[in-house]
């Protein structure tokens, strides 16, 4: 019966989900289903995130719709938010954490089970057959995890305690991703700067430096990292690698240090300025993003505009901007003096109208200059392929099918329409 069910899956959060449900499709395919659309699957798995409410509310709306378009299909949802908040349905016929969402198909046929393991989640091992083709660039989970309990993140409580598959496996999977050609992958995971090997010890740090001497693809991401991390060593580490983007995500959160330290974050506003002006002053170019939170519990106008001048005088690229969201559970949730959600939708627009004016302005810097970009497929009508450079620009190039999945050498000539522009060069 398996090998004629269809099946779909829709992933909400962050990079590690999306590492999640390429292992849960391929399990899936490998036991006889195959990939369909909504409207005719026979289940529709949720791989749903639980950090903010509006991913909550995101998740609620595609149950909703599915079952609009879709009445006779089974709806399971999975993951972070089935972990922490079984009784949340949003109507799912069936709730599976985070051991059983790789299992689904021993699941598929019981009546409204919920199955939950809190605190010995494990890791999953490695899965790399059946990879979808034309694929450039590949998320891959190497840690997963997190022990730091920020007083305002559900995370350690769906996702259990910290844990890393070791450098074997993460060098074997990058030598098979090579051999079939992608070109790019993104080193993930819920606390990457927690990442102990677990037969030899070494940390993150050690990793990339194995990985610099491995058979790898070509580029390699690190995604958000603890700042704290990031010292001189790892710095040196990342500016002579050959194969280590010049990108690097900071979750700062706020830029007063009355607030992080409610937060439950371990370090100052003036240690984020000297790290900010190290990265720039020993990688060339580095593009520097940032998580930023407002509207935590206290967070009043003085806190607020101390986050806004701080950040407006960092150099960086660019912010990841959203509001503070009360998870049940978590000690933030019950502080006093909180913000309204207006002053929240305030504070988020004026940091978002920040955000724009950093990337235009690290965009400039580069206009006219050369970069390599890892060309992908098509976008604007078909008129245009887009691909990132090492430090995480969006380069769009007229589109010619033969530099698909090909690291290209571009000039960025000029902004059109809220595109970057460039062409290819030759030598």
């Amino acid at each position: 019966m398996s090998s004629k069910m269809k099946f779909f899956i829709h992933t909400t959060g962050c990079k590690a989900n999306q590492w999640d449900s390429y292992v849960i499709t391929n399990r899936l395919k490998e036991a006889g289903y195959s990939i369909s659309s909504v409207p005719h699957a026979d289940f529709i798995i949720v791989n749903a995130c639980t950090l903010t409410e509006g991913a909550e509310r995101d998740v609620r709306r595609f149950i909703n719709h599915s079952r609009t378009i879709n009445k006779r299909a089974r709806i399971i949802l999975a993951g972070c938010h089935a972990q922490v908040y079984p009784d949340q349905s949003f109507g799912a016929d069936l709730v599976l954490g985070q051991s059983e969402k790789f299992r689904i198909n021993e699941f598929l046929y019981l009546d409204g089970s919920f199955v939950k393991k809190t605190r010995s989640i494990p890791l999953e091992s490695v899965f790399i057959n059946g990879m979808p083709r034309g694929r450039t660039r590949i998320f891959l989970k190497i840690q997963d995890g997190c022990d730091q309990f920020c007083t305002y993140c559900i995370v350690p409580f769906a996702r259990g305690k910290s844990r890393s598959r070791s450098s074997v496996e993460i060098i074997n999977a990058m030598n098979v991703f090579s051999e079939r050609g992608i070109k790019e992958i993104v080193l993930t995971g819920i606390e990457l700067s927690a990442y102990r090997d677990p037969i030899t010890g070494a940390n993150l740090k050690g990793l990339l430096q194995s990985l610099e001497q491995a058979n790898t693809p070509p580029r390699i991401r690190i995604s958000s990292i603890d700042p704290l991390y990031i010292d001189d060593e790892c710095i040196r580490i990342l500016a002579s690698s050959t194969k280590i983007m010049k990108s690097l995500h900071i979750p700062l959160q706020s830029g007063s240090d009355s607030i992080l330290k409610r937060m439950g974050r371990h370090y100052t506003r003036d240690y984020i300025g000297d790290l900010v002006k190290k990265l720039n002053t020993m990688i060339h170019g580095v593009g520097i993003g940032m998580d930023v939170m407002v509207g935590f519990p206290t967070e009043d106008e003085s806190h607020f505009s101390e986050t806004w001048r701080f950040i407006n005088n960092l150099d960086i690229y660019y912010l990841h901007v959203f509001p503070f969201s009360a998870r049940k559970g978590t000690k933030a949730a019950t502080m006093e003096n909180t913000v309204s959600d207006t002053v929240k939708k305030e504070r988020v627009g004026l940091l978002r109208k920040l955000d724009s004016v950093k990337r235009q302005s690290f965009h400039e810097r580069f206009m006219g200059q050369t970069a390599h970009i890892l060309a992908e497929g098509k976008i604007c009508r078909n008129l245009y392929m887009r691909g990132y450079t090492e430090n995480y620009i969006p380069v769009c190039i007229p589109y010619e099918k033969n530099l698909e999945n090909n690291i290209v050498n571009v000039r960025i000539k000029e902004r059109r329409d809220n595109l970057l522009i460039g062409e290819p060069v030759t030598g």
